[in-house]
């Protein structure tokens, strides 16, 4: 797609700890194949030419490292760098008040997620253009098996009906933050921007992501980051 008219903006969520992939630092500081995790992510953002807006959402104690990085980038976009808070949903809401009022479409995107591209950002905002509010996702390959506090099997929900919840989740600004609005009245937590929204009455279309965009939150997901980006450079 080519770009659109109205303002769109996107949050890259990295204010995590990373505490799974045990580091001892953030995971999105993890090297990958000679750049920060992140900078693969910001990249992918950076050199679609589809976002106006750009805010990378990060803890204090990195804020040296994360500033290094988005400086490279500072001259090809409206980048800018705002605060986490206690949890995700309130970093994707400091975010989201940075970016301000005069976008029209946000995508929100998990800054552990380097296999970000054009086509995966285009597909997202097409959705959203069209419905409003949209998840990336794919369908589960593996049979799902629901179960009790005991580990005894409840039952075994239809496969084709499940899919796993990626990023980016993008929505009509006025969308998401309304269901922010709702859910910090009401006292929700979500897990995910979508749920959020869902929270809120709102539908969310969910399209084909990729099964290439996987988040890193382990030593074994990092190698085979490495592996995939190695494939992907060697193929071009």
């Amino acid at each position: 797609m080519e770009k659109q008219s109205g303002v769109t903006g996107a949050i890259i969520v990295a204010a995590g700890k990373g505490s799974r992939m045990g580091l001892g630092y953030n995971k999105v500081l993890a090297p990958l194949c000679g750049k920060p995790v992140i900078e693969w992510t910001i990249m992918g953002f950076v050199s679609s030419g589809l976002i106006d807006k750009l805010v990378v959402v990060i803890n204090a104690e990195d804020e040296l490292r994360m500033r290094d990085i988005c400086r490279l980038y500072e001259d090809r976009i409206d980048l800018s760098i705002v605060y986490g808070g206690m949890e995700r949903q309130d970093s994707v809401y400091n975010g989201l008040k940075r970016l301000g009022n005069n976008v029209d479409i946000v995508l929100i995107h998990d800054g552990a997620r380097p296999f970000i591209d054009k086509e995966l950002i285009s597909r997202s905002i097409e959705n959203t253009l069209k419905y409003g509010a949209a998840c990336a996702g794919m369908p589960v390959k593996e049979t799902i098996k629901i179960v009790d506090e005991d580990k005894n099997i409840l039952n075994t929900p239809e496969r084709s009906t499940i899919w796993v919840a990626q990023t980016p989740q993008s929505f009509r600004m006025d969308i998401i933050l309304k269901a922010y609005e709702e859910a910090y009245a009401r006292g929700i937590k979500g897990t995910d921007d979508a749920g959020l929204a869902e929270a809120a009455g709102y539908m969310v279309r969910m399209f084909e992501g990729s099964y290439r965009n996987i988040k890193l939150t382990s030593p074994e997901e990092l190698l085979l980051a490495e592996q995939l980006l190695k494939n992907i450079n060697s193929s071009h």
